[in-house]
């Protein structure tokens, strides 16, 4: 599974961005193993050092953790996802509502469009 990478953002952040939607969405479950650097390297189409270094900003989030001769592991914390999880979730209603305010939407006419869409 050779992942398409937006080329406006490093790809580090991307694949950290990949793995935290694959712990809110529970495809990777609390305390489960990832994959090797060099598996995910090749699972994803990108240099091992762009894995490492995502494992190791996600390590200094406290979203993974590494035990010396067995991998990577998530976080076995449900607080530790939830607060990931608003996190993300506000991340993307900010950008959203940003970019529908360029686009000249009043608060108002935003929540009406997203009502109709949420009714349909």
């Amino acid at each position: 599974m050779v992942e398409v990478f937006d080329e406006n953002q490093p790809i580090y952040m991307q694949i950290m961005d990949l793995i935290k939607k694959q712990m809110i969405s529970k495809e990777l479950l609390p305390g489960e193993r990832l994959p090797s650097v060099r598996d995910m390297s090749k699972q994803l189409g990108v240099n091992p050092n762009t894995v490492q270094r995502a494992y190791i900003e996600m390590e200094r989030e406290m979203l993974v953790y590494t035990k010396r001769g067995q991998g990577t592991f998530t976080v076995d914390e449900p607080e530790v996802i939830l607060k990931l999880r608003q996190e993300m979730v506000l991340d993307r209603v900010a950008k959203f509502v940003r970019e529908m305010e360029e686009f000249g939407f009043s608060h108002d006419e935003l929540l009406k469009v997203i009502e109709r869409f949420l009714s349909e």
